[in-house]
């Protein structure tokens, strides 16, 4: 097995992006972040780990990491133990601090069982995802209610939102950091509110890929769930992405959340691929 470190991530892709591409939907993580590398490199404030490992057939592994995110693993070809070996001893060996791994279930599992042998670490399941894609919104409009872009009048309540999301997904959250993102990501035009007398919902586009945009952030206060809010609010702006050019919309859900996944597959989208969240002790 062959491990090589890449400095870009334009090199990166230009080993990878063929391999990442044969299941664009469920990579668009790993895609997308290497597009915001790209196009954004002061969106993350460290240098990211970019690595593959290859046999004589070609890719085995893929691996990405944004301090102080997850390591995010993705496997292609050839034997998965070797190249999980090989991953490790070299992300070990360059001194990367590694809290976790996001990957589909076999990938993730097999990654995360090499770095506890390796380290002694013991590894936990923090999430359970599923991505989804969607090429065809399948429900009408709301009648009533609009989608709006969010303004910088908004920040406020974008960051407040946003610090909720981080906080309930994932059960952390930090305030100036969720200030920061919600000033970017509202300068960028990213960010969309739902108004129905009042702004009751919000989501995000996120991490374009060759032919796909991602959705996320999706967020309603709990006062305001079990209205549609949040359903209104992704339908149309997976509506609005579809129309402006997008092929297909992706996004993550929590499986344990069993009303957002039955949001998503009501407005068309379709499974495509479950990941683990795997965090390390310590």
């Amino acid at each position: 097995m062959n491990v090589e470190h890449f400095s870009s991530a334009e090199a990166f892709l230009e080993q990878t992006q063929a391999a990442l591409e044969l299941h664009e939907a469920a990579n668009s993580l790993m895609l997308g972040i290497c597009g915001v590398l790209i196009e954004h490199p002061g969106r993350y404030r460290e240098t990211p780990c970019l690595k593959t490992v290859t046999d004589e057939s070609g890719p085995v592994l893929v691996a990405l990491m944004t301090p102080p995110h997850n390591l995010v693993v993705y496997h292609h070809l050839g034997d998965l133990r070797q190249g999980a070996e090989a991953l490790v001893e070299s992300v070990l060996r360059d001194g990367w601090q590694v809290p976790g791994i996001m990957g589909p279930v076999e990938t993730a599992t097999v990654v995360a069982d090499a770095w506890t042998e390796h380290t002694g670490r013991r590894s936990r399941l923090a999430q359970r995802l599923r991505a989804y894609e969607l090429r065809q919104v399948a429900i009408p409009p709301p009648q009533q209610g609009r989608l709006r872009l969010a303004t910088e009048e908004d920040l406020d309540l974008v960051a407040a939102w946003y610090y909720a999301f981080q906080d309930e997904i994932h059960g952390r959250s930090d305030e100036e950091e969720a200030r920061r993102a919600a000033g970017i990501r509202t300068e960028a035009r990213d960010i969309f509110l739902w108004e129905d007398g009042r702004v009751t919902s919000i989501a995000m586009q996120n991490r374009p890929t060759s032919h796909g945009i991602s959705v996320g952030l999706v967020y309603t206060p709990p006062g305001l769930r079990g209205k549609g809010y949040a359903t209104a609010c992704v339908s149309e702006l997976s509506r609005l992405l579809l129309d402006s050019g997008w092929e297909f919309c992706a996004l993550f859900a929590d499986l344990d959340n069993p009303t957002s996944n039955g949001i998503y597959l009501r407005i068309g989208y379709k499974p495509v691929c479950d990941f683990h969240e795997i965090r390390f002790d310590g």
